[in-house]
């Protein structure tokens, strides 16, 4: 009789147990600013099958499929973190316009900055091998509903080194380098430890049109990035500046102007869009009539 007693509330026990562990291991989500003001409400949430990144999706995939599927960024953090902590509005806000956004590191739960280890350029290669693998899962949520020929790589400070790090990979469609530029060897002692530190020869491995969005003079990549953007002969290359500094304005509601500028550059070289392109196209350019914005392009810019 004891040992039948015993043996119930060892199975009892046991069942607990593999409760307690299923709800310890589930995945993490939050909704921000009510899924952003695209027409695609979206949901920041963690992917099992991805450790280390923060996923930025609309809430309701049914919506894409082969017909219509969901374009990809992928970003990496300023100061090399391992969290989208500072990014996470603005990543939103451009989840909600209809892409799969793929950041490096762990959800943010709440605004408190991240303390933890730093982040991997390589990160952004894993970002890229699993919506590609989603894509072909059967058993995936996002299967066949990803346009894995269009993906942006982009990052902000640290992340723009990482994305210039990765810039030769064949499935990257455009590149977005935010408040970043590569360091000349007369300022390579200004980087963070832990920063890639590529040459500027790295530069001539881009293989797409890319966009510099920078925060004007008193940005402390303002140089580097610039620097970069006039090196820049071989592909269409864009440069716009808004006088705010380093930390641009993703943390303000939705983005800020970052966010205007980054899901104009996305829904143009991603999806087609032709009223987006007339932010960067032509002579007379919406950007250069905004308020408080400066651009400049290279000779291949206007003939893409």
């Amino acid at each position: 009789m004891k040992a039948k007693r015993f043996f119930s509330l060892t199975v009892v026990a046991m069942a607990l147990g593999a409760v307690c562990m299923s709800f310890t291991t589930e995945e993490k989500s939050r909704v921000v600013e009510e899924g952003g003001t695209g027409p695609y409400k979206a949901i920041m949430k963690e992917e099992a099958s991805l450790t280390a990144h923060t996923v930025f999706a609309p809430q309701d995939l049914s919506q894409f499929g082969k017909d219509h599927p969901l374009p990809v960024l992928v970003w990496g953090n300023g100061a090399c973190s391992n969290s989208p902590w500072e990014h996470y509005k603005f990543l939103n806000e451009i989840a909600s316009y209809g892409f799969l956004v793929v950041a490096t590191g762990y959800i943010p739960m709440d605004d408190e900055p991240y303390r933890g280890e730093m982040s991997k350029s390589e990160q952004q290669i894993e970002s890229i091998d699993w919506v590609i693998a989603q894509n072909a899962n059967a058993q995936s949520p996002y299967y066949q509903k990803v346009d894995t020929q269009n993906i942006c790589v982009a990052g902000m400070s640290c992340g723009g080194l990482q994305t210039l790090f990765n810039c030769a990979d064949p499935r990257i469609t455009t590149l977005m380098i935010c408040n970043s530029g590569l360091f000349n060897m007369q300022n390579a002692g200004q980087a963070v430890g832990g920063m890639p530190m590529p040459p500027k020869e790295k530069l001539k491995e881009i293989h797409t049109p890319i966009i510099y969005i920078l925060g004007g003079p008193t940005d402390i990549a303002y140089e580097n990035g610039m620097d970069d953007f006039h090196r820049i002969a071989h592909v269409p290359a864009f440069a716009a500046n808004f006088p705010v500094g380093h930390g641009g304005t993703y943390r303000e509601a939705h983005g800020g102007e970052f966010t205007v500028v980054a899901l104009a550059w996305l829904q143009w070289q991603l999806k087609g869009d032709q009223k987006a392109a007339l932010m960067f196209k032509g002579a007379d350019c919406e950007l250069s009539k905004r308020k408080d914005w400066t651009v400049e392009k290279n000779a291949l810019f206007d003939g893409k």
